[in-house]
């Protein structure tokens, strides 16, 4: 196997992986949804959004460089939590996941002397400094608050303000 095909399947791995964030900030929109909150519901369905980009950028990357796009399975996401802290504890969990992927994925493309690749993944480092945190003041704001059920409702509508974005392409 050549470096570039190690490279590359390793960005198809990063593909379902970005399908699965995206499927699992779905189920934490629902479990929001569920308890009336809907404006974490909103901001996590964006996240979600956000989530399927991701998987778009990587897809027409390997396309445009004529690659096979391989998928796999996508495991069901995690559905049951306690309160709306553990959301966004696993919010947070999430993008340090996907970090710690995005980093590695880099390192290989480094030492593979992929470079077309690391440009791209360039663009997927500074996302993640963006998306972690968010994550991180999401969660320290709704534990300030969280047994406060007024507060939390405040928490709720402010993130209810954040607008889902209509294009969703990632270009």
């Amino acid at each position: 196997m050549s470096s570039h095909h190690q490279v590359t399947d390793a960005l198809n791995e990063q593909l379902s992986c970005e399908l699965g964030s995206w499927y699992s900030y779905l189920a934490l929109s629902a479990w929001c949804d569920r308890q009336q909150l809907t404006g974490c519901a909103g901001w996590l369905r964006a996240q979600a959004q956000e989530e399927y980009t991701h998987a778009m950028k990587i897809y027409d990357f390997l396309l445009a460089r004529d690659v096979e796009v391989k998928f796999t399975q996508v495991d069901p996401p995690r559905q049951e939590f306690a309160n709306i802290v553990e959301i966004f504890e696993w919010a947070l969990k999430q993008e340090q996941e996907n970090t710690a992927r995005i980093d590695a994925l880099f390192q290989l493309a480094m030492e593979q002397k992929a470079f077309a690749s690391l440009v791209e993944l360039q663009w997927f480092i500074t996302e993640q400094v963006e998306e972690e945190q968010s994550a991180r003041a999401n969660l320290a704001r709704i534990k300030m608050v969280a047994n406060d059920p007024a507060a939390i409702l405040d928490f709720d509508n402010m993130l209810g303000e954040r607008n889902l974005p209509l294009d969703t392409s990632p270009r």
